[in-house]
């Protein structure tokens, strides 16, 4: 059997669902799988009366989590809006598979996105011998889910041109999908709703018009609030590629983890932890997404051609390649960084080597 690489979270927790729903007796809304307590808690994770385990999918608020599943039981569209790195598509992946079954109704928007990606296109075969029907008709996966009561998501929303977003009006506002070369529509079936992302670097790109904005209920997924948590998701997502990827478990990667969240953090917020020093902040996000993949990078690294122990060395490299994007400004202010703050911490000496040794 062919192993995958990246399963869908319907495949990869298939077993915890289905744990959820053998003892899930709450309400749940039409064409849902499971009710929206139980949603939430395969999100967060938990301990259900059985004894099984629901591993945490999303490090954060429990408010705000189920903000966004209460407001996928009304009527409303979720938006989910953030800076890179947030967690936006990881979560709407996970609550696509909890609440529909399937996360694979999914349109990608780029600027090259077409409104068929979001209405329906044609298979131009059967149009020219039989004329326009609905079996020549090529469904949008927001279509799909409108018919099967699904959720469908829409990734990076704003970064699709502005005639394409407002297909999505109809759909939203009349729960209906006018299909005017056949005189028809599809209607939406109860339960469907749409999740769309969004980062807070793409506004004005494409800006959502009022009326498509006022289609949806808007969650702000914000950056970990404290360090503790940050290292906490890095090394829950770390250890979970490291599997996937077959690498062996390297010594030491608590503490370059430790090591690599400081120095994102400290430089997406402009200060070093204790406060006394003001840093300049560099022209890239230093998500935790880009630290899960520094991290992964480095043990890649120790396991293939080191001892199998995360060093600096490991680390370094990755982290001089998310920072200095900008090959004049960021590389001014990481050299600032490096002298004026790591240089003088006593237990990174050999940080500092690591990173002006990648410099040379």
């Amino acid at each position: 059997m062919t192993e995958l690489m990246r399963p869908h979270a319907e495949q990869e927790h298939a077993d915890e669902l289905a744990a959820l729903v053998r003892v899930d007796d709450r309400p749940r809304p039409p064409s849902w799988r499971l009710s929206p307590w139980a949603v939430v808690t395969y999100v967060l994770g938990g301990t259900l009366d059985d004894g099984t385990v629901i591993t945490p999918k999303y490090v954060g608020s429990r408010r705000l989590v189920e903000t966004a599943v209460a407001t996928l039981a009304t009527d409303r569209a979720l938006l989910l809006l953030g800076v890179p790195g947030t967690a936006k598509s990881w979560l709407s992946e996970h609550l696509a598979a909890a609440i529909s079954g399937s996360s694979t109704l999914l349109v990608q928007g780029t600027a090259g996105t077409p409104e068929e990606a979001v209405r329906y296109g044609w298979n131009y075969a059967r149009l020219i011998a039989e004329g326009p029907s609905r079996a020549a008709l090529v469904p949008s996966p927001v279509m799909v889910a409108m018919e099967t009561g699904g959720i469908a998501r829409i990734e990076e929303l704003t970064r699709m041109p502005s005639d394409v977003q407002d297909a999505l009006i109809t759909v939203l506002s009349e729960k209906s999908l006018p299909i005017p070369e056949l005189g028809s529509e599809v209607q939406a079936t109860r339960g469907f709703n749409v999740i769309a992302t969004a980062n807070d670097r793409d506004r004005g790109v494409n800006e959502l018009s009022s009326a498509l904005r006022r289609r949806f209920n808007t969650v702000v997924l914000p950056v970990p609030a404290t360090a503790e948590e940050e290292v906490r998701i890095v090394t829950r997502r770390v250890a979970e590629l490291g599997r996937s990827l077959e690498l062996p478990p390297a010594d030491g990667a608590e503490a370059e983890i430790r090591r690599v969240v400081t120095v994102f953090r400290e430089l997406r917020r402009g200060v070093t932890e204790d406060g006394k020093t003001s840093l300049k902040i560099p022209s890239g996000t230093l998500s935790t997404a880009e630290a899960i993949s520094v991290v992964t990078n480095g043990l890649a690294l120790a396991s293939h051609f080191g001892d199998g122990v995360l060093r600096a060395g490991d680390v370094a490299a990755g982290i001089v390649g998310s920072v200095v994007k900008d090959p004049v400004a960021d590389a001014t202010l990481w050299q600032e960084y490096l002298e004026t703050v790591v240089r003088e911490r006593r237990d990174w000496k050999d940080f500092y080597r690591a990173a002006r040794d990648e410099d040379r």
